[in-house]
Parts: structure tokens; C-alpha cells; sequence
């Protein structure tokens, strides 16, 4: 004998009074509340408390590379240069570095060898020499701020020819102060237009 039962669930949708803004579905035995947060519970995306939290955020001062921050941050003076050494050079002297590729201010002068500050601040400089060997010398090179020496290189003739001599600092100038790189003994490389010497520095931050 076959029993048969047959089970009707009937979906249910009842609305709660609009006072309390609360409503559930019966859907089966599965009954889904939804109601809104109250008081005591935290706040959900769209609530006041969430938006006025966001508002307080975006309140804040932008970061300085945002929305123009970066031409801001670089608004002060404009000084960089970037110079070559055309001609050979040896014993101790200053070099004079004759091939003026940049020049940001005119604080570079080619005739003196010498960068000259008109800009108190910070400024970095580096520079690298190209030793011309060959009869077992070494070559020195110094950077020289008002005759002090505030960096030194040397490079020295073992089993090749040519070698560099490279340093970098940085330094801080006042108005006036005269900065340079000056051979202290051996044959520094010119290289026509090819740049094999170098010196370059410029302004980090001003006062």
C-alpha cells in the first residue's frame, strides 16, 4: 500500500507597521529579516554616521604631490649644471671644465672652472675624472669648496691605461661660496666632445 503525502509550502511575504521600519520574508521554512540598524548597532555604509566619517576624511589637506602639490614643491630657484673637460690637464690645478652642456642660473663659469653661489642652501654635486696613465702615475682629484677640500678621488695606473676617479657630497653654501674640482697631482683626460670628465651639481633645497 503506497502512501502518497503531499506538502504545500506557501511563500509568505507580511509587512511590518511602517513605524518601525521593519519588514521579513517567509520564503519556506527559511525566514530573512531585514531591519535597519539601530542605535546600539554600528553603522552600515549608507548611514549618517558613515557619511559624516567619510566627510571628515576628505576633509583633510591634500597630499603635496596631488592636484598641483608637485609644480608647488618645485617652485623655488632653478639651479643645476652639467659640464664637460674638452682639454687634457695635469700637475694641480682647477679644472676647467670647458664644454657647458647645462647651465639652469649662470652659476657655472667655464673661464674660472668654479660654480659660484648666489643661493644659500643645500646643493649636491658629483663629478668624475678620467686618469690619462700609461707611465705608471696616479691622479688625484679633489672638490674644493672656498680651497677646503670636501671630497677626493684618486686613480692609479696598475694594469690599464685610463681609470676613473669619482666622489660626490653635499654640501651646504651661503652666498659667495665658490665650489671646484682641482687636479692634486697626475694627467686628467679630455675628451673633445666626448665628455670622458665631468662635473655637475645642483640645488636640493634652498634656505
Amino acid at each position: 500500500m503506497a502512501v502518497a503525502l503531499l506538502v504545500a509550502v506557501p511563500l509568505l511575504l507580511l509587512q511590518a507597521p511602517a513605524d518601525t521600519g521593519a519588514h521579513y520574508e517567509m520564503m519556506g521554512t527559511c525566514r530573512m529579516i531585514c531591519d535597519p540598524y539601530s542605535g546600539g548597532r554600528p553603522p552600515g555604509p549608507g548611514s549618517t554616521a558613515a557619511v559624516e566619517a567619510l566627510q571628515d576624511l576628505g576633509a583633510n589637506a591634500p597630499p603635496p604631490f596631488a592636484a598641483g602639490g608637485l609644480s608647488a614643491a618645485f617652485s623655488g630657484p632653478r639651479i643645476a649644471f652639467y659640464v664637460g673637460l674638452k682639454s687634457p690637464h695635469e700637475g694641480y690645478e682647477v679644472l676647467k671644465f670647458d664644454d657647458v652642456v647645462t647651465n639652469l642660473g649662470n652659476h657655472y663659469d667655464p673661464a674660472s672652472g668654479k660654480f659660484t653661489c648666489q643661493v644659500r642652501g643645500i646643493y649636491f654635486f658629483t663629478y668624475h675624472i678620467l686618469m690619462r696613465g700609461g707611465d705608471g702615475t696616479s691622479m688625484w682629484a679633489d672638490l674644493c669648496k672656498n680651497g677646503q677640500v670636501r671630497a677626493s678621488a684618486i686613480a692609479q695606473d696598475a694594469d690599464q691605461n685610463y681609470d676613473y676617479a669619482s666622489n660626490s657630497v653635499v654640501l651646504h653654501l651661503d652666498s659667495g661660496d665658490e665650489v671646484y674640482v682641482k687636479l692634486d697631482g697626475g694627467k686628467a683626460h679630455g675628451g673633445n666632445n666626448n665628455k670622458y670628465s665631468t662635473f655637475s651639481g645642483f640645488l636640493l633645497y634652498p634656505d
